[in-house]
């Protein structure tokens, strides 16, 4: 199986040590020419290359049969142009490939405010943010490429955590201080070996359309950040109680879609 990922940060360099060690071709794509050595433990070639770059895109991808976009904006990058801009180009080369499977990896911030109610992948986006809408019309322009030769996965991935980037981590700096609202919005998580799970289980079954990948446990962001403090013996937050001070989206998403495929959450909750 000849596979390409495109964009190998924290989640897609996993993939592709996973995705190696199960006898894949895999070759990795970075922006950053300092990390060639650093991707060549994982992936067999790597090639430097913006997702806009249509083609040295066309010239890495054109004998895969399985692509992953797993890109990420890094601070102070464009957004558009890292995600918009590059699913654009993808669209257009790839009926030149031997493409038969494309997975992107998504977020669920895509979904708006729904006064903390459940939601399946049947709701359709509401994004608050400009930056949201450009996510929108990623997977838009990712769908719209779906052929009879071309299955397209769009996976909406809660907030990730694992190893390095524990929520105690994220969120111990914030122990003792006060924050805006009531912390009543919904904390839609999952644990980064589930996102790969969910990735190599998409492969597997060749799954087409879009599936949140998100946790079973969904407990407020007060609840939380109660639970961390508490863990960490760390002074608790503190909620200013401001009517106003939503974070423009409050929904509980459900995973039951990917689970009734048969994928099994390894951390359906936090600390298990």
């Amino acid at each position: 199986m000849k596979t390409v990922i495109i964009g190998c940060g924290y989640v897609g360099k996993t993939v592709a040590h996973l995705w190696k060690a199960k006898g894949f071709d895999v070759l990795a794509t970075t922006t950053s020419p300092e990390r060639i050595d650093e991707l060549s433990e994982v992936a067999q070639q790597v090639a430097v290359l913006k997702g806009t770059e249509a083609e040295k895109l066309l010239a890495a991808i054109a004998d895969r049969e399985v692509a992953l976009l797993c890109v990420g904006s890094k601070r102070g990058a464009n957004y558009r142009e890292t995600y918009l801009s590059t699913a654009q180009t993808i669209a257009k080369v790839l009926p030149q490939t031997a493409v038969k499977q494309l997975i992107y990896t998504s977020t669920c911030s895509i979904y708006g405010q729904n006064t903390g109610a459940w939601i399946n992948e049947t709701m359709p986006p509401n994004p608050s943010t400009e930056n949201g809408k450009i996510v929108e019309a990623t997977e838009q322009t990712l769908l719209a490429a779906a052929s009879p030769q071309l299955k397209v996965c769009i996976l909406r991935l809660g907030g990730i955590y694992g190893p390095g980037r524990t929520v105690e981590n994220i969120y111990s700096r914030i122990a003792g201080k006060t924050m805006p609202g009531k912390g009543e919005e919904a904390a839609n998580w999952v644990h980064l070996l589930d996102i790969i799970g969910a990735i190599d289980w998409a492969q597997t079954r060749q799954l087409s359309g879009i599936y949140n990948v998100v946790q079973d446990e969904i407990p407020t962001r007060a609840e939380l950040m109660g639970e961390v403090c508490d863990r960490l013996n760390l002074p608790p937050v503190k909620w200013d109680g401001d009517e106003n001070a939503g974070r423009g989206r409050n929904v509980r998403l459900s995973n039951q879609k990917l689970k009734s495929t048969g994928y099994q959450f390894e951390h359906p909750a936090f600390w298990t």
